[in-house]
């Protein structure tokens, strides 16, 4: 019932409500300006019987010529040291995508199709991956109310992708009126069905931007989670451009 309800405000929005939750969703993902961004993160996975596995991730991102690119490598455990993931954004079409998997000890290409495949065991398929730089246009955003959340106050925000064929059918975000930062974001599965829920906790200030340094992402229907703490972040750091090549992928050397 409450979907419903959610569904015929949205539908009552005048045109104006609608070009203001766009604006808003592009400011929150706009918000921190840096050339580069460089970090060490502790990623958690907990299964549904409550066992838990540890990794240790490296990530450099860069604002390219055509788009934003963006480099992963575990480093641990053993099992996934060596793993690397490459993405360039190409405005206008489908982001460049591959993976090298130390135990094929070859790159493969990710296709687009690909998209809702579970990325490296975890909660996050390769389009979330994608999903902080996503281009608001290629959803419809309705705002849909505004709410306190943890003590913040919030405009929820829903988004329907224009493509049908995109892994979900809407997305609901809590955007902090005050920071711009997107507190939780509910990811409903293509038969309107609730399937993740995406959360921001601890948030500090780096280099004078307010910056989340924790995220789980929590897989409701599977009872799984991923959770993402951020150890190291550095903004504007010196990226060499070999690391946004395949070329790395397999060398692990710019």
């Amino acid at each position: 019932m409450a979907a419903a309800l959610a569904a015929a405000c949205a539908a009552a929005l005048p045109a104006q409500a609608t070009g203001e939750a766009e604006a808003i969703v592009r400011a929150s993902r706009d918000r921190i300006k840096a050339d580069t961004v460089s970090t060490r993160s502790r990623m958690l996975i907990a299964a549904k019987d409550g066992t838990t596995t540890e990794r240790l991730v490296d990530q450099y991102s860069q604002d390219g010529p055509q788009g934003k690119r963006a480099m992963i490598v575990f480093q641990k455990p053993a099992s996934v040291a060596g793993t690397r993931f490459l993405v360039v954004e190409n405005p206008g079409r489908d982001d460049d995508r591959w993976i090298f998997l130390p135990s094929l000890g070859k790159v493969r290409r990710i296709a687009s199709g690909e998209g809702s495949g579970t990325f490296m065991g975890t909660d996050f398929t390769y389009d979330d991956i994608s999903s902080a730089d996503r281009d608001p246009g290629k959803d419809e955003h309705s705002l849909l109310r505004s709410e306190e959340l943890a003590g913040a106050d919030c405009w929820v925000i829903e988004s329907r992708p224009r493509d049908s064929g995109y892994q979900y059918s809407k997305m609901v975000s809590w955007i902090d009126k005050a920071t711009r930062i997107g507190r939780r974001i509910e990811l409903y599965d293509r038969k309107g069905a609730l399937l993740k829920i995406v959360e921001t906790g601890r948030i500090e200030k780096i280099q004078g931007r307010l910056t989340p340094l924790s995220t789980k992402m929590s897989n409701v229907q599977a009872k799984t989670s991923t959770t993402i703490e951020v150890e190291i972040l550095k903004y504007d750091e010196k990226i060499p451009e070999g690391v946004f090549t395949p070329r790395y992928l397999e060398t692990g050397r710019p």
